[in-house]
């Protein structure tokens, strides 16, 4: 697969790449090194604590997580696992790729991540509160299933017209 960073730009719901399970990263070479600059550019901007390469419009099992917002502490996950445990919790969260909205989402309390960095090290990391769910809500982006698969019907019918603008400024742009 070839990628131009240069054309990464967020993408919102319905598009196609969030609703796709994405693509192994077959190698880290210097692509994959700029686009998670772009994507921590990206992450960074617009104030988030975690993005995933398909939010970039790039499908592929491509991660990152800084639970301060900040460049500096940008954690890379190249083809992450993540298995969540513990009792579930429910919490408000938003997304990205889902400006807007903000619904509470059940997750596991505990999730343990087995992933490559960029360096090709893998590693195994447990964590809990937000970490964990900054783990899940990502791995969801690359399983190809975004906030708005997961929230509660009443969610759904609290943010129907943001949703609808949302679907209507997708189809505008022909994704």
């Amino acid at each position: 697969m070839t990628i131009d960073v240069e054309k990464c730009h967020i993408t919102h719901y319905p598009a196609r790449v969030l609703g796709e399970p994405s693509l192994p990263v077959d190698r880290i070479d210097d692509t994959i090194r700029q686009l998670v600059v772009k994507m921590t550019d990206m992450m960074v901007e617009l104030k988030g604590v975690g993005f995933a390469a398909p939010q970039g419009g790039v499908p592929l099992r491509l991660f990152i997580i800084s639970l301060d917002g900040s460049r500096n502490n940008v954690r890379v996950y190249v083809n992450p696992t993540v298995k969540g445990e513990g009792p579930i919790v429910e919490n408000e969260e938003g997304c990205l790729s889902v400006p807007g909205v903000y619904t509470k989402i059940k997750r596991y309390s505990i999730a343990t991540v087995t992933a490559t960095d960029l360096d090709g090290k893998t590693f195994t990391e447990q964590g809990d509160g937000l970490y964990a769910r900054a783990l899940q809500h990502e791995f969801d982006h690359i399983e190809g299933v975004t906030i708005v698969n997961r929230m509660p019907t009443i969610a759904h019918i609290t943010y129907r017209r943001q949703l609808k603008k949302l679907e209507e400024a997708n189809n505008d742009a022909g994704s």
